[in-house]
């Protein structure tokens, strides 16, 4: 793919479910929004315990599939013996973020293991024989640039996905003040480094400050704000709240519901917004 494959004129919005194949009630969220709603593609986790599920789903209604890269918060695919300074005692990616962003910064060791199981990751998505249409990461730690190199090498090899870049323009809620300081200036890091790679990728994005809360009342405030351009709203729908919605108190029922509710539907549709995967805006070019 080639950077910027869509006219300036032309609204384009990209529609991506993450965490595909994490579980049951995901995996029937991204059926039914897919089916029946706005959704135009989903991002798939290939550690996930849910992982067969999901590529079976994702080829029986032809949904566009990209790679969710894992190194963080999820399982390996390679065994945890071949990665284990990636991993913990119970096989399991470490968790947080700052610890294994320092650990790829300082260890050389680290970075190798973190390569191998990227690309472990494409190999094994590669081998369901879903279409790739586009590379991100879990917490999008692919803005992290050890992550980001391995990327784009990945990207430069199978020559045909886009990369999300986590940009999401104006002021960030003050709920969310600390996140948009920390994510802003590796994002648009992360967009010059793919844009002079010649990687496609979205002009910016939404659903970063609402993470966990995209409902229908946060779609009808950001379509709006969809211009001319290639854009992503990313979610995390599932049928019913899962153990960690209790927690942060998000709700993945409400992301389902408004990615079915016609009234966003509406809203896109009177904004003359086109909905696409990348893929598919690449080959509208």
């Amino acid at each position: 793919m080639t950077q910027r494959p869509h006219d300036g004129s032309t609204k384009r919005l990209v529609v991506t479910a993450d965490d595909f194949g994490v579980s049951t009630e995901v995996n029937e969220a991204v059926r039914q929004a897919y089916r029946n709603g706005i959704l135009t593609c989903a991002s798939l986790m290939m550690g996930a315990p849910r992982v067969d599920e999901a590529v079976a789903i994702a080829k029986a209604e032809r949904i566009p599939v990209g790679l969710h890269l894992t190194l963080v918060d999820g399982r390996p695919v390679l065994p945890p013996g071949i990665v284990p300074d990636l991993v913990d005692s119970r096989g399991i990616f470490r968790p947080g973020l700052v610890g294994p962003a320092m650990r790829l910064a300082l260890s050389a060791r680290a970075r190798r293991q973190a390569r191998a199981e990227c690309e472990a990751q494409l190999t094994a998505f590669l081998a369901t024989g879903l279409a790739l249409d586009h590379v991100n990461a879990h917490h999008h730690f692919h803005l992290h640039p050890v992550v980001l190199t391995i990327v784009l090498d990945l990207a430069r090899r199978v020559h045909a996905c886009a990369v999300r870049v986590p940009y999401e323009p104006g002021v960030p809620p003050y709920r969310r003040a600390l996140l948009g300081a920390t994510v802003l200036p590796w994002s648009l890091h992360a967009r010059r480094r793919l844009r002079r790679a010649g990687v496609v990728t979205n002009d910016a994005l939404f659903g970063l400050y609402d993470t966990g809360m995209l409902t229908e009342a946060a779609w009808l405030r950001i379509v709006p704000r969809l211009g001319p351009g290639l854009f992503e709203i990313y979610c995390h729908p599932a049928t019913r709240p899962m153990a960690a919605s209790k927690a942060d108190g998000s709700s993945p029922a409400g992301e389902l519901a408004a990615l079915l509710s016609p009234a966003v539907r509406q809203a896109l549709d009177r904004a003359g917004i086109q909905r696409t995967s990348f893929a598919g805006a690449v080959s509208a070019s």
